[in-house]
């Protein structure tokens, strides 16, 4: 079944069954497209399914939990996909949004359900703690084995689960273990919308005792540990059969903290400057420039390979630094005038100020130094990586994040010197990106786990710029998928450092306001 979304500003989607279209349903919002994030919204799909056949052991695959002996799986994991308003985006199902599976000739085997709802640009995350008082006892030669469910109500009036709490054995008075959840996640944004939790008793054959069940909401959740949120389990059964029946027990809010996930765009706008260091190998290993062979051949038609992967990479991360002034290095090369070996350069010939006028500025440094120097070797990388961590080290409190990209051909000589460099500077605001060019064996992930250990945390990548190259020859396509991949795992790596860090983002700056312009403001 082929799904066709399309995108507006000012609707979202409802699937048509009768004609495999969706149509319009609600209203999104207003689209900002100066100040909306990319993708500008996101879409989770839940799949459940029922009345499987038994088959014996099931295998699972994807994404999502196994979950042994039931016919009837309701699984927590979903699948998020990104929604792009500005898009047209198809989706392809294998199967109906509700099919009858096969697989037994002549025989029933159940359906499988997917369901798909836009989710709410809510960025919170809440810390919840329950614990349980005079629960029902389940078990002939015990007390019970309670755990929870919860349950977020659907634009439908469907409940879609969201969280299930760990087992704790053999008592009526658990206290389940803390666990953080997204308000997303919990009522997709909307405080007033349905919560069902329900309780059960744990079976080993899967066969879990319904003990019973109560509802709330997050603003009422919100309220903390108080006598509003001490709640009646009951059991709707054993209500309508017993005239003094009064509940199953009771489960009780302990605590209730609130976070806001904050960004890596945050930070941005609260004024972090991103400062983009390159170092370059000029190691002989890369062959004469003067030759059509080498890596760092100057064809008059097109660039070499470093060039592409210079220019892919800078030009995209530039634009996080306000005065696009960038320090250019090279290693493994003959400097003139006494041919003294050098592994820490400045590729404009200043080594009190390496700095070059935005990526047009260190692509001509890099193709003059091609002219002055004499590729020499070894490989090492460790002194520019230290020369980047200096830096660094001296600014740690959020205001700047450093990005090192070394582009190399061969395997690194001071093995055992960049493995210290690299740990050393995981403890730094600094993130570190080799690319690897040419045909020779370039394995970072082999050499990457083995000091991964020893990481305060994940700062470095390693990518060969080979994986990435368009078989029809399509340099600007190259370019762009390397990017992409090289630059993906940096905003992950900067908010690992600010969170352990405690760092937080300082508030953005007012809008600007052209001069003469009355300041507007918000009654």
């Amino acid at each position: 079944v082929w799904a066709q979304i399309q995108r507006k500003t000012n609707q979202s989607v409802k699937f048509d069954r009768m004609n495999n279209t969706f149509l319009s349903m609600a209203s999104i919002g207003d689209f900002d497209p100066l100040n909306a994030t990319i993708p500008a919204t996101k879409v989770e799909i839940t799949v459940s399914c029922s009345s499987w056949k038994s088959l014996g052991l099931f295998n699972y695959f994807g994404r999502t939990e196994v979950i042994d002996n039931t016919l009837n799986p309701d699984f927590v994991g979903k699948f998020i996909l990104d929604y792009f308003f500005e898009e047209r985006q198809n989706l392809r199902f294998d199967f109906r949004l509700e099919k009858s599976l096969g697989g037994i000739p002549g025989k029933k085997c159940g359906t499988i359900i997917v369901k798909a709802e836009e989710l709410n640009n809510c960025r919170e995350s809440v810390m919840m703690q329950f614990c349980g008082n005079k629960l029902d006892k389940k078990d002939f030669f015990g007390k019970s084995d309670p755990f929870l469910v919860f349950y977020r109500s659907n634009e439908d009036g469907t409940f879609t689960i969201c969280h299930k709490t760990e087992v704790v054995k053999n008592t009526l008075n658990p206290v389940w273990q803390a666990f953080k959840i997204p308000v997303r996640a919990l009522c997709n944004g909307d405080y007033d919308r349905t919560i069902k939790i329900e309780v059960y008793d744990w079976d080993r054959d899967g066969s879990h005792d319904f003990i019973g069940e109560f509802s709330t909401s997050y603003r009422e959740l919100s309220r903390g540990q108080s006598q509003f949120n001490v709640y009646e389990v009951v059991n709707p059964k054993k209500k309508g059969k017993k005239k003094k029946y009064l509940n199953s027990g009771t489960v009780t809010l302990l605590s209730f903290l609130v976070d806001i996930e904050v960004t890596f765009l945050d930070y941005i706008k609260g004024g972090t400057q991103i400062n983009f260091t390159v170092a370059i190998d000029f190691t002989a290993s890369n062959g004469n420039p003067a030759q059509p062979t080498s890596l760092h051949y100057m064809s008059p038609y097109q660039l070499n390979t470093y060039a592409m992967a210079l220019k892919a990479v800078g030009e995209i991360i530039q634009d996080y630094d306000s005065d696009k002034m960038f320090p250019a290095l090279g290693f493994g090369a003959k400097l003139p005038p006494d041919g003294r070996v050098s592994h820490e350069f400045a590729l404009n010939g200043n080594p009190q100020n390496p700095y070059c006028a935005g990526i047009d500025g260190v692509m001509e440094a890099y193709y003059q130094s091609l002219k002055s120097v004499q590729l020499y070797g070894p490989t090492n990388f460790s002194p520019v990586i230290n020369h980047v961590a200096r830096y660094a080290a001296s600014v740690k409190d959020g205001s700047q994040y450093f990005v090192l990209l070394i582009i190399t051909d061969g395997v690194i000589s001071d093995m055992a010197q960049t493995k210290e460099s690299i740990v050393n500077a995981s403890c730094l605001p600094m993130s570190i990106i080799i690319v690897g060019v040419g045909p020779a064996e370039f394995d970072g992930k082999s050499t990457r786990t083995c000091w991964s250990r020893l990481y305060v945390r994940n700062s470095c990548s390693f990518v060969p710029f080979r994986d990435y190259i368009d078989r029809t020859g399509n340099h600007i396509l190259s370019m762009a998928r390397l990017a992409k991949d090289v630059l993906a795992e940096i905003p992950d790596q900067f908010l690992s450092y600010m969170r352990t860090r405690g760092i937080k983002p300082s508030p953005a700056p007012p809008p600007y306001t052209p001069p003469g312009q009355p300041i507007q403001t918000q009654i």
